[in-house]
């Protein structure tokens, strides 16, 4: 039975997490960042190494193929990938893992001769983790990036997407010729890390990932008053941090309350201003994330936070403002998909089970155009976006494997 090198497989994730290692382990490897530019190039060349044809698009998106010179309706790809980007001090596996593991598979298929119908390609999406805008290069691809605010996306430091993209030679006004044609993707499977504890602790090892999260990110602003710390009474201050504080707290209730048990939130960047222990804040500011599989719950938690936001700043006495930064809709993966991926668990014998996933993912900008699905594997104590993530190596090689029969059996 066909399988890929798990060797192979193996030396090619340890050589990418050496772009932008840290000295303790993990990975800091920005999109469009030095270290990534040269992971690019890095995979370039270890698809044509393959023997694959090997391009770039407008959004930075890398691709890899096998009987294609690029994407047509005429002869729709069956389509697999991920990312190689990665959050601040992440780990070496998420996104990484299905670029190489898609590469593998294409180069087994390739060396070994397997006839399919339909051509095959690998992808490694440009900024899925966010840092100027999530899942950028997929909604470039897909063709639901919006063009107009192209020009004002930066990253929470300030530093803008067009002069980022410059600076590593890519025209970021460009970006919508990334879309690819109708009907140019016969479908798309991606192979990732769980990132949660769900299937290690069930002691199964594929899941079949049946939708996916959308997510919600907004920037929420209050502010008062700066004053003197030491000379201004307790009951003057208009304090911007404390109003900040106040609704995190009260926001973080009211998803558990509402969120239907599936929804989660978290407030990952806190901004106080000016930022000196002897002086009132002025400003507090936050970037707030919502999660959810369902998109109605989604939505009326956002009008319930946004009216709690309201009542927080008239009850301290400062002003709020709201501005939303991105929305990413939940996904339903497609049937098809799902069918083929347990078909190939039932090939190789491995056991599965059906699942959400918790994180937001290249696939669900795909799910848009084309039948679209992922493959899960166990995540070591439910570890991600942290340096010590990691999976099995055995668990990497099964998945991979199933990812390859899910592949053949789309492209048959």
């Amino acid at each position: 039975m066909i399988a890929i090198d798990p060797a192979r497989l193996r030396s090619r994730v340890e050589t990418l997490a050496r772009f932008g290692g840290l000295p303790g382990g993990g990975v800091t490897r920005p999109c469009w960042s030095p270290p990534y530019e040269e992971a690019r190039a890095w995979l370039l060349g270890e698809i044509r190494a393959a023997g694959l044809e090997a391009w770039v698009d407008p959004a930075g998106n890398v691709f890899g193929a096998t009987g294609m010179g690029g994407f047509g309706a005429e002869r729709p790809a069956v389509l697999t990938g991920s990312h190689i980007d990665t959050v601040p001090e992440g780990g070496i596996l998420d996104g990484a893992l299905g670029v190489l593991a898609g590469l593998e598979v294409l180069q087994t298929i390739r060396e070994a001769k397997t006839a399919h119908r339909l051509p095959l390609a690998v992808a490694a999406w440009s900024d899925e983790e966010g840092r100027y805008g999530s899942l950028f290069g997929s909604r470039a691809f897909c063709g639901t990036l919006d063009l107009l605010r192209v020009e004002e996306m930066a990253a929470v430091d300030g530093e803008r997407l067009v002069d980022a993209m410059a600076r590593a030679g890519f025209d970021a006004r460009r970006s919508g010729e990334a879309k690819a044609p109708a009907g140019a993707v016969a479908a798309y499977v991606e192979l990732h890390i769980e990132q949660g504890p769900r299937l290690e602790e069930a002691g199964i090892p594929i899941g079949v990932v049946d939708s996916i999260v959308g997510v919600r990110r907004s920037r929420v602003v209050f502010t008062g008053q700066a004053d003197h710390a030491g000379t201004t009474p307790m009951e003057r201050r208009r304090d911007g941090f404390l109003a900040a504080a106040d609704y995190a707290l009260k926001a973080r209730d009211l998803v558990v309350k509402h969120g239907g048990g599936r929804s989660v939130t978290n407030f990952g960047v806190v901004h106080v201003h000016p930022g000196v222990s002897n002086i009132v804040p002025a400003r507090g500011e936050l970037v707030h994330e919502m999660r959810g599989p369902d998109a109605k719950t989604l939505e009326a938690l956002a009008r319930r936070c946004a009216s709690l936001a309201s009542r927080v700043a008239r009850r301290r006495g400062v002003g709020v403002e709201l501005r939303p930064m991105s929305a990413t809709a939940p996904a339903l993966c497609a049937e098809r998909v799902q069918a083929a991926i347990e078909g190939a668990c039932a090939t190789l014998g491995l056991g599965s089970t059906r699942l959400y996933s918790a994180a937001g993912h290249d696939a669900q900008n795909l799910a848009a155009i084309t039948d679209a699905g992922m493959i899960f594997i166990p995540s070591k104590g439910g570890r991600s976006h942290r340096v010590d993530e990691m999976s099995d190596w055995d668990a990497i090689a099964r998945g991979a494997n199933v990812l390859l029969h899910a592949l053949l059996a789309l492209a048959a």
